[in-house]
Parts: C-alpha cells; structure tokens; sequence
C-alpha cells in the first residue's frame, strides 16, 4: 500500500497543480540509481520494543556532491504534496508528471516500479477499499528527501461484516536531483518491524484486521486515529457528552437501567433520546474501585438543551477533547479480562514513552444478549496526559 495519504489544503498560493512540473518535462530521465530507496526503515525497532531513529542517505555521488538547483526547490515539492495528495483516491487523481516514470514505490507487501504501476496500485485499493485518509505532516528530510506522516482506514467492502483496517506510519520520498521529480516512494508502517518487501509480519498484520468484529450501526464518538502499533491505537477523541451514573465495577452492569431510563424518556420533559453506542463504563482511580455506567448522547445535543434528569444519582457531563490510547479485543468482558488488557495496555505506554493518566475505560458496543461472543467488540481507553506525532 504505496501510497497513503490526505491531507489538509494549505492557505499559501501555489503554482497550478498541472503545470508545476512542466518546465521540466522535456528533461531525460535518469537511470534509476539516482535514486535508491533506504534499506531500511528511518526508525528501526531494538530488541526492548523502542524504536530508535538513524540517517540515511541517498546512495548516489551526484546526489552527494551536487546542490540543489534552488535552495527553495524541496520547499515547494512539500508545498507540491499538500495539494496534491488529496487527490490520491477522487476522479481528479494525483499529478503523475511530479514522478519519474521509473520510480521505485515500496511497502511492506507492495512494489511498483513504475509510475503506471503505482496508479494501478491506487485503483486497485479504490475498487476493493473504502480508503480514507489523514495526513499529520509533510516535511524536508534531507537535500533530496520528503517524509510525511499519515493515516489510512479502510474498510473491506467485499466480506459481509466489512472490517476496517487501519494503517499508520511514515512516507520517506526521494527527489531525483536531475529532473526535481519523485523517484521513490517507500512506507513504513506503525504496526511492524520487518519493513522489507516481501514481509510475513505485514501479511499478518493485514489478515488479523480482518476479522469479524460486530459494530452496531449506531452513533458512537468520533475520533482520529493518530496512531496504531501492533497493541493499541491513539485516538483524538472529538468533545461528546455523557449521562451517568455510580456502577458497581468495569464489566458490571450496575446503574445501567438507570441511565437508559433517562434515554427512553425517564427525564423532565419525558423526551425519548435515541440510543447510541457504546457503553462506558469508567474507573477514575488506579485500583478500579471508583466506577460510574455512562451512555453517549448524539452529538447534536448539549447540555443547554438536554433535559433534566429526574434523579439527583443521575448526571450529565461534557467530556472533553483528548487524546486516548485503545486496545480493542472481543469475548465476554469479564472483570479479570477486562484488568488484565488495562495492565497490559499500560505497560506498553510505559515501554513507549507515554503518559497514561489514572484508570481507565470499558467501552461495550453490543447488546450480550443478542451477539455471539466471538464478535463481540469490546475496548479499553486510558486518556494520555500528551501525544506528539513529531
């Protein structure tokens, strides 16, 4: 999956996007050991789980010895990329004249070498994905060199449960230094460690998004995904408001009728509010013994038109933009189950430098009595005191 990017549209004027490359067309291309892509990837996993950053350089002595043609050249390429690349999966398509037409594109479970071949790859996704895409940033790297950061969720159109794969990761770009065109195009993903074609690990990783988890077709928050590793996802959470109440722990269902009664119309306007998904239920200490039942309301309610609860045990509250850290699992939530994934869910926050905040969520997205087990989609949160994708 080559290619992997949306982005924002920058403010600044550009050149037009079809013409850009144009004063250089006519330029010959050069053979394609201008531009070879890196072994390895610019962050490389150790043995402890960290990921360590190393330089790489383009392996070609004019690349080496010569300035670029204007200072400003891979300025205006990166300026180039936030316009362009929106157009990566729309009818518009992106502008092929910016690559080499031998142009090495790379990620762990595809390789094109040509530009033909990289917008084959794209149409390909188009027919059997859903693609959506995010881009976090694009920046100058080195001389002849662009990464960018980015999401991409897909969802499997083709399987009766559509499942969403979620991809995460980086975009090292190469810069043929004769004709100021991409010549490469190579992808690394969060998930995995062995970032070389062909990769076992990444086929795996492809595959066990694919199973079967069971998402009611209800509202639930939206969030981003900034982040997925091969144990959680990082999602910045959108602001949404809850009505709770006191549980009686994370798996239990204690205060739940109380809380759906004031949905179905047990409130001071006797108002029925449609149901949405999931159920949290949330632990606000370090030892779990402090939980309260909460259900989501729609997004378009506030507490200004919300009514009012006809029980003082009964709230209503905002929670605020933030950014959460998910570890996603199926089965029956049970408490033992659910205090494990939490434990398991810290200590990699712990290994990778975060900083989990004080307890944590359970977020149920299913009805028990209508699901079977195997499909159920269950979920820890622990907020993040910080996150940088820098």
């Amino acid at each position: 999956m080559a290619a992997t990017q949306i982005c924002h549209r920058v403010s600044s004027p550009l050149p037009h996007r079809r013409t850009i490359f144009s004063h250089r067309n006519n330029a010959v291309n050069p053979p394609s050991a201008f531009c070879l892509p890196p072994k390895k990837s610019p962050y490389l996993r150790t043995t402890n789980g960290k990921r360590a950053k190393v330089k790489w350089v383009v392996r070609q002595s004019v690349a080496e010895e010569s300035p670029p043609k204007s200072k400003d050249e891979v300025e205006r390429l990166v300026e180039f990329l936030y316009e362009d690349l929106p157009h990566l999966f729309d009818d518009q398509g992106i502008d092929r004249t910016a690559y080499d037409e031998r142009v090495k594109f790379r990620d762990p479970i595809t390789k094109h070498d040509t530009v033909s071949g990289y917008l084959f790859n794209i149409a390909m996704l188009k027919s059997l994905f859903r693609p959506d895409f995010l881009l976090h940033w694009v920046k100058k790297t080195g001389p002849y060199e662009i990464t960018t950061r980015w999401t991409m969720v897909m969802k499997f159109a083709l399987l009766p449960w559509k499942p969403e794969l979620v991809f995460t990761g980086t975009s090292v770009m190469g810069i043929n230094p004769e004709t100021n065109k991409f010549c490469s195009h190579i992808d690394y993903w969060d998930s995995i460690a062995n970032q070389d074609y062909f990769s076992l690990e990444g086929l795996l990783d492809v595959i066990k998004q694919l199973r079967i988890y069971k998402t009611p077709d209800l509202e639930s928050p939206k969030y981003q995904i900034l982040k997925r590793t091969a144990t959680y996802e990082v999602r910045q959470y959108d602001p949404f408001i809850v009505v709770e109440t006191d549980g009686d722990k994370l798996s239990g269902s204690g205060g739940f009728n109380t809380v759906a009664g004031y949905i179905f119309g047990k409130n001071a306007t006797t108002e029925k509010i449609p149901m949405t998904t999931p159920v949290f239920t949330q632990a606000v200490d370090e030892n779990t013994s402090n939980v309260s039942i909460q259900i989501v309301l729609p997004a378009e309610k506030d507490l200004d038109s919300l009514p009012a609860p006809n029980q003082e045990t009964i709230k209503l509250r905002k929670v605020d933009r933030g950014i959460a850290a998910v570890s996603k699992f199926s089965g029956k939530p049970v408490e033992d189950i659910v205090i494990e994934k939490e434990k398991s869910l810290r200590n990699d926050l712990i290994r990778d430098g975060l900083k989990p905040k004080p307890g944590c969520l359970l977020a149920r997205y299913n009805d028990p009595g209508r699901t079977w087990s195997f499909m159920m989609r269950n979920e820890v949160l622990i907020w993040l005191e910080e996150f940088s994708l820098e």
